[in-house]
């Protein structure tokens, strides 16, 4: 099954800036959808998994750093890319402190704009399932800070859903997940995801031994344990993100 096509979210209250970029965008091959305000921005989001949104700072109503947070409450995953005539304003300084990955100035510059979508899409693609919202947050901000893109999922549902929008390098699973046996999205994760490595992660290591065991020898490629030691992890998982590349690039 071929990588599903990158899909970009373009929100600007100016329909020309908006247009021009969609059009721009999509001759590249990626998949554009347009919002002029915050509102129908977050409607699009709910429904669709988007890989970059383009997001200009100061719309009328909710301005891009409020869209923004709620974007990533929704899609964590969504790398934002903030334009602004406003680059030195607190707002703007903000919007990058809650997570936002680039702040680019008005007039927009399309050749910049391409290369930072280029080099968004670029970056490992993660999905981190665990139940507990702190750790997740802590460890979004962890991998972000090291150019990876962190969706994250709560449940087994979330997760399917994760799976069935995106094409993953590395799944973080936690066996131990309400209401259910994490251990069974393994089987969800290679139907829907054939590349991607899954890393499994309990804070049980007793308790969870039989199940970690079955988890490997049923695909999962390691395990790491709760608390974590944090360069270990990252160490990881750039080693299961890197794998295949590394491997296609081999003479």
């Amino acid at each position: 099954m071929s990588a599903p096509q990158p899909r970009l979210l373009i929100v600007d209250d100016e329909v020309d800036t908006c247009e021009n970029l969609r059009d721009i965008l999509s001759d590249l091959g990626y998949l554009v959808d347009v919002a002029h305000d915050g509102a129908s921005a977050l409607e699009l989001v709910k429904q669709r998994g988007y890989d970059v949104a383009l997001l200009d700072l100061r719309m009328p109503g909710m301005d891009g750093l409020e869209l923004y947070r709620r974007i990533k409450q929704i899609s964590a995953g969504t790398v934002a890319v903030v334009v602004t005539a406003y680059a030195a304003s607190d707002t703007a300084k903000s919007v990058l402190e809650a997570g936002a990955w680039k702040l680019v100035a008005k007039p927009v510059n399309i050749p910049q704009i391409v290369g930072l979508v280029d080099e968004a899409l670029s970056s490992p693609l993660v999905l981190l399932v665990d139940d507990d919202s702190d750790l997740c947050d802590s460890l979004w901000d962890v991998f972000r800070e090291h150019r990876f893109r962190v969706h994250l999922a709560h449940d087994v549902l979330g997760a399917k859903d994760a799976l069935n929008r995106h094409e993953f390098q590395v799944v973080l699973l936690d066996l131990k997940l309400p209401g259910d046996d994490g251990a069974a999205l393994l089987e969800e994760i290679r139907r829907s995801n054939k590349k991607a490595r899954t890393l499994v992660i309990t804070g049980y290591p007793a308790e969870m031994e039989q199940r970690v065991e079955r988890a490997l020898t049923s695909g999962a490629e390691a395990v790491c344990y709760k608390p974590f030691n944090v360069p270990v992890l990252l160490e990881t998982v750039k080693r299961l993100a890197t794998r295949d590349t590394a491997a296609e690039q081999a003479p």
